[in-house]
């Protein structure tokens, strides 16, 4: 195969008229050649770190979508489906990834659970570790999530980080808001990227001791913004990823919208495309083509270097996407759950109390992050209840690995102003999570929930919809079309009942993530992301 037109040589800062010529795979040949084409050929982009199960789909129907935007590889952690399924969950990701062309790079989930202070369905010890960084399936240490544990010496933790070093692996990072001698200590001990950066000096003091920082940009977490203004002076050290993306986003687009973004700004047209295509592949030692002679055919071809609109994808030399059409194949597989708790009943959902002030979770749109804020209680018959007046509404989390008592808190900024919504992806443990105006409604939406084995879903007095996840309770065994557009039904419908937010279910799916600040809820009680401890909700 040989194919013309104006070649982006990202490492040589260079774009030139020529063609790429390829054999079995494999680049054979770049040379100038004079000819009238006007498209560009780029190496492919790179998601620097994503969770493949927050987009609802299985990798192979993930590949489906992702290669129509470009997107050849990803750095990807099975996170999800290990606190639900433990390692059989991440061979599954890695078994069906292998079926599709899209290099999926998967790494050890190094947190399962991701704490001690909730319920999972699943536990990745050590050993567990040892053996899946022996395995060259498995690329690297995915986010390590318990810094506490590598600050205070953890001799689990350092046994999980050891055994990537023992196999020269690297180790992904996860630390917002750790500053100081304690980022120190955390990056001396061999972490050596963060995502999880919300404020661009944090990022920058990150940089300047070492790390390498991940510009995140999904459907709740928008970090974009605040961070790329580091790119002109550290794009040798930084990346793009989406860490978690919803499927109606994914549908739009990927990484091409950040470099769209960047190249918006002003900033260098090749340092915004060696932190979307070179960065990530040098970093991990993926096998990924950098559109050098003697790699591996895996390049992109775009109209322009401003829109970057995709005309057509290669990997390993194939044509798998061309002008909005996928050529991944379908693929047939077995679906895996873990789903054991009963129904529940409306009084599950009532938390008796005379406290006239209660703590409150307030969500922020487009973070991850909360903050802790104090309300006033609304009691009725001795029970704390939703106060739709000032937006502070009960939440649960739900035990979905057993019978047991849900536990109760209260957020603000969900908005609703009738009914409820639940979901079964609620990070890390993938727990029910759900948010309403009365426990009737709480109760009616975990219901749905628990009969579909999974899904996210919203119910009114009229009307209840949901989008089932069968696939551990966190992934459609649909396609990305199909779950997509249910997902935007869903999303209106939490709109229409007065949510504000962008993203309801994506925020949703967070507030269960004890290990980011500042307060959350797990199955197992109000938790204080500060003192890394248990707190009350009445004050």
């Amino acid at each position: 195969m040989v194919l013309q037109g104006n070649i982006v040589d990202i490492l040589g800062k260079r774009i030139y008229k020529g063609e790429v010529c390829v054999e079995n795979g494999v680049i054979t040949q770049i040379r100038p050649v004079n000819h009238t084409i006007e498209n560009f050929i780029l190496p492919g982009f790179v998601d620097a770190h994503i969770h493949i199960e927050s987009s609802m789909l299985v990798p192979s129907e993930f590949a489906k979508i992702a290669v129509l935007h470009g997107t050849v590889a990803t750095v990807s952690d099975p996170h999800e489906i290990a606190n639900v399924l433990g390692v059989k969950g991440v061979e599954f990701m890695i078994e069906n990834g292998k079926k599709v062309p899209l290099k999926f790079n998967f790494g050890a989930p190094s947190c399962v659970p991701a704490t001690s202070f909730e319920s999972a369905g699943a536990l990745i010890d050590a050993e567990d570790i040892k053996k899946m960084m022996e395995n060259p399936d498995i690329k690297y240490l995915a986010e390590m999530m318990n810094y506490p544990g590598v600050l205070f010496d953890d001799p689990e933790v350092l046994a999980k980080m050891q055994h990537a070093k023992n196999n020269r692996k690297p180790i992904d990072g996860h630390a917002p808001g750790l500053r100081g001698e304690e980022l120190s200590k955390y990056i001396a001990a061999g972490i050596s990227t963060d995502h999880e950066c919300y404020s661009y000096d944090e990022a920058l003091e990150k940089l300047q001791k070492g790390m390498k920082i991940i510009i995140r940009e999904g459907s709740a977490a928008k970090n974009f913004e605040a961070l790329i203004d580091l790119v002109p002076t550290h794009y040798e050290k930084m990346m793009f990823c989406s860490d978690d993306k919803h499927p109606d986003d994914l549908l739009l687009g990927h990484i091409n919208l950040l470099c769209e973004r960047a190249v918006a700004k002003g900033i260098d047209i090749f340092k915004v495309l060696q932190v979307a295509c070179i960065n990530p592949v040098k970093h991990y030692g993926l096998e990924v083509g950098l559109l050098q002679k003697g790699d591996p055919a895996d390049f992109i071809v775009i109209e322009d270097l401003e829109k970057f609109k995709v005309l057509a994808t290669y990997i390993n030399g194939a044509l798998v996407a061309k002008n909005g059409t996928s050529f991944v194949k379908d693929l047939t597989f077995d679906v895996l759950n873990n789903f054991n708790t009963d129904l529940k009943k409306t009084p599950d959902f009532k938390y008796l109390s005379t406290a006239q002030r209660i703590r409150v979770i307030e969500a922020l749109d487009g973070e991850l992050v909360t903050h802790l804020m104090e309300a006033e209680s609304l009691i009725k018959n001795g029970n704390l209840v939703s106060n739709t007046t000032t937006d502070v509404l009960k939440m649960t989390v739900v035990n979905r690995y057993k019978n047991k008592k849900p536990a109760i808190a209260f957020i603000k900024n969900f908005g609703l102003k009738e009914g409820a919504i639940a979901s079964s992806v609620g990070h890390d443990s993938h727990n029910i999570i759900a948010v309403g105006v009365s426990d009737e409604a709480l109760c009616k939406a975990v219901n749905l929930i628990i009969e579909n084995k999974g899904g996210v879903c919203a119910v009114t007095d009229s009307e209840e919809k949901i989008v089932p996840l069968p696939v551990a309770g966190i992934m459609s065994d649909k396609s990305a079309q199909e779950i997509g557009a249910a997902y935007a039904t869903i999303d209106t419908m939490a709109k229409e009942m007065g949510s504000s937010l962008r993203a309801p279910y994506m925020t949703l799916s967070f507030m269960a993530l004890l290990v980011i600040p500042a307060i959350k809820l797990s199955d197992k009680g109000l938790f204080d992301g500060a003192s890394f401890s248990f707190t009350s909700l009445e004050i």
